[in-house]
């Protein structure tokens, strides 16, 4: 099978997909009513798409396609404002973060769809672990081997959209230590990690090729890298985002991607080398672990600093396209979060100081999801 041509798509425009949790108002566990919302929410004219998800105690909401962070943030507000209609209608709250903070995942039920049912007679309890939350941002590209050298560029700025958006520090009861769990539940897949370190079409369209002859793969959809290449919108799609608290944080965070995308396409600060993922596993597992406080290798220098440093140098560079792009308000936010060491993972671990319930932490979280701050 070949890989499909790689759409047109208008550059720098952006999609945002976020997955939910669905939980119960009564005890603020997951609640199986993915398919109850979803019939609800179909009646309503939306922007985007509502989806079920791997586990039914989980749904996907989507934008359309987005010229700006806030416009990223006007659609999710129509989404979530009929996301919250319907869970009041059913008695159960949508909530954001990577992890639900004390689900058992023996307990989850695959959601009845053929790919879904596939996956899990193919992965086992993996799938069922698989109840995790991520937000993707799909970044326009301004064509196929420009999408490839995007790819490998963003691919130095993982640990940052790591650290800005970690929000799953507790799994099962318990606080991981880690401030993204999330992420280690994405590793344990076998197509997951890196794209291939190659710049050309033609060159992935060879390796595609290669890895549907060993019969691994089919398409597209079963490489679970942190970026991949999705040729049928014309973007790369970026995957390591825990999904945040707020909807505001999901935009702020779509628009960091579009300030980078706008600074590759208008400097083209570096070229990316194989060699830039020597540091990779390493920078992505500080900052799973860490969050802002976690070390950045730099993959040009080797030279070790602080991420946090990292990333407010990084929005320096970026800010003129950020302005650009409207998006400065954006990157005010994470700039006074970084440097504050604030994410929604030190946020989960505060209130559970405070709490000390993981239930009563999830209905704070569910407020905040709503717009309300508990």
């Amino acid at each position: 099978m070949s890989l499909e041509a790689f759409s047109h798509s208008e550059p720098l425009t952006l999609g945002v997909e976020l997955e939910l949790q669905l939980v119960s108002t009564h005890d603020y566990d997951l609640a199986p009513y993915a398919e109850d919302m979803l019939r609800l929410m179909h009646k309503t004219p939306l922007p985007g798409s509502v989806v079920p998800e791997m586990t039914n105690s989980m749904i996907e909401i989507s934008t359309g396609v987005c010229h700006s962070s806030s416009e990223v943030l006007g659609q999710l507000t129509q989404i979530r404002d009929a996301l919250v209609k319907s869970a009041d209608k059913l008695n159960i709250a949508v909530v954001g973060g990577g992890t639900h903070p004390f689900q058992q995942w023996h307990e989850r039920r695959i959601y009845d769809k053929p790919r879904f049912q596939e996956l899990s007679t193919l992965y086992g309890y993996l799938s069922k672990q698989f109840t995790i939350f991520g937000q993707h941002v799909h970044i326009g590209c301004p064509d196929a081997d420009a999408a490839l050298l995007m790819l490998h560029r963003m691919s130095r700025y993982i640990p940052h959209c790591i650290a800005l958006s970690a929000s799953s520090p507790y799994v099962q009861g318990q606080d991981t230590a880690f401030d993204s769990a999330r992420l280690n539940s994405v590793f344990a897949f076998p197509l997951s990690g890196r794209a291939p370190f190659v710049l050309t079409w033609d060159e992935f369209g060879q390796y595609f090729e290669k890895m549907t002859h060993t019969g691994v793969v089919k398409s597209m959809k079963d490489f679970y890298w942190d970026i991949r290449p999705k040729p049928e919108y014309g973007t790369i799609e970026i995957r390591v985002f825990d999904t945040p608290l707020t909807i505001e944080r999901a935009a702020a965070l779509a628009g960091f991607v579009q300030s980078l995308a706008a600074w590759f396409l208008a400097e083209q600060p570096f070229m990316p080398t194989e060699d830039d993922y020597l540091v990779y596993t390493y920078n992505r597992f500080q900052a799973c672990r860490f969050g802002l406080d976690a070390v950045y290798v730099d993959p040009a220098t080797g030279k070790h600093m602080p991420l946090r440093e990292h990333i407010l140098q990084t929005l320096d560079h970026i800010a003129r396209h950020a302005g650009a792009h409207g998006a400065s308000g954006a990157l005010h936010v994470l700039r006074g979060e970084t440097a504050a060491g604030q994410n929604d993972a030190r946020w989960l671990r505060e209130r559970m100081r405070e709490e000390q319930l993981l239930a009563e932490v999830s209905r704070q979280a569910a407020l905040r999801f709503r717009g309300q701050h508990g």
